[in-house]
């Protein structure tokens, strides 16, 4: 005897439901950017991706039950799928002639920073301080390379939860924005004997968003401005390198916990997305109005992206994480400011 059972939804409602929850996303997402347009929070130094990531955790912590279950597809979807493609866009703000305008010593000085950085963070992360291994290379790639922007890159390679990702963004906005009004405090007190293109290299080689580099340089002059912006987009190009190291490294950790050394390498195809259209801006392929436009819709898609980060994050789950993760971003705080500038009096 046929018992009556409930119709499975049509796959054109799941697709209207996961549509819908991209759409969701936008319109929060373009809240913020109005958000992050208002005069005191752009002084504050704060971009729409950290305004969007805190945004979307107090509306998924406090307000989730508004939004219908079926659109949390969406919700997932821009999380993970459009914030690859939104990083491979963000390679047009970068190109060859920047990083050859600061000549050898702002590439060194950005070269040993961010492999410092890393290998500081990780490692003091996971054998000190007790860390799993996502959250201590996330916290360490959102200082080493560029905040906010280079945790949503780190996340899909590692497969991090999002809470993860999370932490490590609030990380780099507290000692991000520390270091932004710390910066010209300590020049202005004579404790930066560096000259304009040395303090340029110190500025843009150790602070954590690029935001937050032109806040702090700005505050002492153009000419500190210019270098340091050029020096901080050279740490954003070695997100390429860095990212098909972790995918090599995840590769032999996977085939020895395995017992085999064949597996595929995962390669991170939104970095070589990434790389590929460096390369067109450094050829201006497109022309500047084109490549402004795309960036100011690249900027967009990561603000959905994390936005739809936060409403995935659960405030319980941070809460986990305890006072360990402040205590490696603080740490990688203090060797950012005298791990930098030993590296800048040695190669300026």
């Amino acid at each position: 005897m046929a018992t009556d059972a409930l119709p499975s939804p049509a796959p054109s409602s799941s697709w209207r439901d996961a549509l819908n929850g991209v759409l969701f996303v936008g319109l929060l997402a373009a809240a913020v950017v109005q958000l992050a347009g208002a005069p005191l929070v752009r002084d504050l130094g704060f971009s729409p991706l950290v305004v969007g990531i805190v945004c979307g955790m107090l509306y998924g912590n406090f307000l989730r039950g508004t939004m219908p279950a079926g659109w949390g597809a969406g919700v997932h979807f821009t999380a993970r799928r459009l914030l690859r493609i939104a990083v491979a866009f963000y390679g047009l703000n970068i190109s060859i002639q920047q990083i050859a305008a600061v000549g050898v010593p702002g590439l060194v000085v950005s070269t040993a920073v961010v492999a410092g950085t890393l290998v500081l963070g990780t490692v003091v992360g996971m054998r000190l301080l007790g860390l799993d291994r996502d959250t201590a290379m996330l916290t360490a790639a959102g200082s080493a390379i560029c905040g906010a922007a280079a945790v949503l890159a780190f996340e899909p390679t590692l497969r991090a939860q999002p809470h993860k990702s999370a932490v490590a963004v609030a990380t780099v906005v507290l000692f991000g924005t520390l270091s932004m009004f710390l910066y010209p405090v300590f020049y202005r007190m004579g404790w930066l004997h560096f000259d304009t293109q040395a303090l340029g290299i110190y500025i843009g080689g150790t602070v954590h968003e690029v935001a937050q580099v032109v806040g702090a340089a700005s505050n002492i002059d153009p000419a500190t401005t210019e270098v340091a912006t050029i020096v901080k987009m050279t740490r954003v190009a070695l997100l390429v390198p860095v990212l098909l190291i972790l995918g090599l490294w995840l590769r032999s950790r996977a085939g020895e916990q395995a017992g085999e050394g064949g597996r595929k390498l995962p390669i991170p195809w939104f970095a070589v997305g990434f790389l590929a259209l460096a390369i067109v801006n450094s050829l201006d392929l497109l022309g500047p109005a084109t490549v402004a436009t795309i960036r100011k819709l690249d900027i967009f898609a990561l603000t959905m992206a994390m936005t739809a980060l936060g409403i995935e994050t659960r405030f319980a789950q941070i809460r986990q994480a305890g006072p360990r993760v402040m205590a490696l971003g603080l740490l990688l705080f203090a060797w950012l400011i005298l791990g930098g500038y030993a590296l800048v009096k040695l190669a300026a």
